[in-house]
């Protein structure tokens, strides 16, 4: 079958780079997109690559991913070049990062230099990124995340809402793991970095991407969202060691424990998160992909409550078969 033309906000797009540049590439690929409303193109301009975001503006706004470029590409990080830009049809184009994912060569082997380059950025991320202005990570926001979890994953996908104790205990948990993430301090907050947000670069490695959710929040957040990851898990002893690395890295360093505590806790808090995130893109949305990911986010919230012995009762309920994936 021929090939489908394209739509309507790719024409717009097309006309849209055709009234700047005379040198616009025919062929356009689609690239792999993100969880939103966004798409993203490979084109070349003037026969150099390039990346072409469309954001429908009824949909997606283009102008928090435009302000936080900016603030990264201030502290010297590798966020893509802006080239030109069109808010009100939301149409930005960008500098091309390749396709280099750290998804696709992070292996046991690898790990250690990819990473070191990774927690440099995220050092740099809490301690020099300006995090004024920014949406707060507030008690509102992280609790609406918890509840991601038991209204879209417990009593829509798995049909086993809590009763009366087991809701106790859910609160009790849930709140832990508030107070824990306001304890902390609160610092510029990628908020989805990891494998698939992150590029090897020739230069000022690593590439980042999908920035536009940025929040002003707890330390721990984005270190914690690169070491569980999505697509390879992480023995204990080598998370604690890059626990303790990227703690010497800031400035000023927490206490190991507190660290420690910190980050065994926004974990759990993020990994709820994605849970009933992956539930709700099923269900909601349609989007059947990222179910066949529970299990592995799963895995790491019982891991985290099995530390918790005050959490025993709530642990167990959640192992059971009529909660586990």
């Amino acid at each position: 079958m021929p090939e489908a033309g394209p739509d309507r906000r790719e024409q717009l797009a097309r006309q849209w780079l055709a009234g700047r540049y005379a040198d616009v590439g025919d062929v356009w690929r689609p690239m792999a997109g993100d969880a939103s409303f966004r798409r993203y193109f490979r084109l070349t301009v003037g026969g150099r690559s390039h990346v072409l975001m469309d954001a429908p503006p009824e949909r997606e706004s283009s102008q928090p991913f435009l302000d936080v470029s900016r603030r990264l590409r201030a502290a010297g990080l590798h966020a893509p070049e802006v080239i030109a830009t069109d808010p009100a049809q939301g149409f930005i184009l960008l500098e091309d990062l390749g396709e280099r994912l750290y998804r696709d060569l992070v292996t046991p082997t690898s790990v250690e230099p990819l990473f070191a380059d990774a927690f440099a950025a995220l050092a740099v991320m809490a301690g020099q990124v300006d995090p004024a202005g920014l949406p707060a990570y507030d008690a509102r926001v992280l609790g609406e995340e918890l509840a991601l979890f038991r209204d879209w994953y417990l009593a829509r996908h798995k049909g086993c809402p809590p009763d009366r104790v087991e809701a106790r205990g859910w609160q009790a948990l849930c709140d832990e793991l508030v107070q824990a993430a306001l304890a902390q301090p609160q610092v510029f907050v990628h908020k989805d970095i990891h494998s698939c947000n992150l590029l090897v670069t020739e230069s000022a490695n690593p590439g980042i991407i999908d920035f536009q959710d940025a929040l002003r929040g707890p330390l721990s957040y984005d270190f914690v969202s690169l070491v569980w990851d999505r697509y390879i898990s992480w023995p204990r002893h080598r998370l604690e060691q890059w626990m303790e690395r990227f703690r010497l890295m800031l400035d000023p360093a927490p206490p190991s424990d507190q660290w420690v505590q910190w980050c065994d806790l926004m974990g759990l808090q993020r990994n709820l998160k994605i849970v009933g995130i992956f539930a709700r893109l099923w269900h909601r949305d349609g989007k059947s992909g990222y179910v066949e990911m529970i299990p592995r986010f799963y895995a790491y919230v019982l891991e985290a409550l099995r530390k918790l012995p005050r959490h025993r009762e709530l642990c167990t309920w959640l192992e059971g078969p009529e909660c586990a994936p």
